[in-house]
């Protein structure tokens, strides 16, 4: 268990009666260590209940099973990534800064504590219908943000302007999601803050931007 998860565990003491959402809050944090650790198919409510400091009962007052537990977690982490990248473009007008905001906050999100992103991006419960639709729904809504942005700003038609949304969405995720694997393999080989440099000129300018170095 890791020292973050041992610190959410310890900070709810079992038997210590708190308002239902702050206790609602501390089951899903205690959650999110078990799940990732564990993954869905392994992680049994008895695990949750004892990481969360809680009775059994007391969880299946607020989560009547796993499945709804999981899908509860997997909203609050999904509507967290589509308020940061929303926030991160309406932060600014300026669309190359924009872009670089945009980029930074799938790096900020992947990057995050506890490795909640793993839930959205790499669940072995992907292919479960009630869990597809909810990732699905956070894809589109974060596709659908850059769209309007590229919409007000560059005077492409939704439907051009929804691909090109698609791609920035779909070379931020997949960027973050492979130089975090990398960091866990050669720490501060690539910090961060270039790694997001380099796809946010990626995505700025798009390859023909680079100069051609060999004939």
């Amino acid at each position: 268990m890791t020292e973050t998860a041992m610190s959410r565990a310890d900070s709810a003491p079992r038997g210590v009666r708190m308002p239902r959402d702050e206790r609602r809050a501390q089951l899903l944090a205690a959650a999110t260590d078990v799940f990732v650790d564990n993954g869905y198919h392994a992680t049994v409510m008895d695990d949750i209940a004892e990481h969360a400091g809680v009775s059994k009962p007391v969880l299946y007052q607020h989560f009547p099973g796993k499945l709804e537990l999981y899908l509860a977690l997997l909203e609050r982490h999904t509507d967290e990534l589509v308020r940061r990248l929303r926030g991160a473009i309406e932060e600014t007008h300026d669309n190359r800064q924009r872009v670089r905001n945009a980029v930074m906050a799938y790096f900020d999100f992947v990057d995050g504590d506890g490795g909640a992103f793993r839930l959205v991006f790499e669940s072995d419960l992907r292919n479960q219908p009630s869990v597809q639709a909810v990732v699905e729904r956070a894809y589109t809504a974060c596709v659908e943000v850059i769209t309007q942005a590229v919409v007000a700003d560059a005077g492409l038609d939704a439907e051009r302007a929804r691909l090109l949304a698609v791609g920035v969405v779909g070379l931020s995720e997949h960027s973050a999601r492979y130089w975090l694997g990398r960091q866990h393999e050669f720490p501060r080989e690539l910090p961060k803050e270039e790694a997001v440099a380099l796809i946010a000129a990626l995505a700025w300018k798009g390859l023909a931007g680079f100069p051609l170095q060999h004939g």
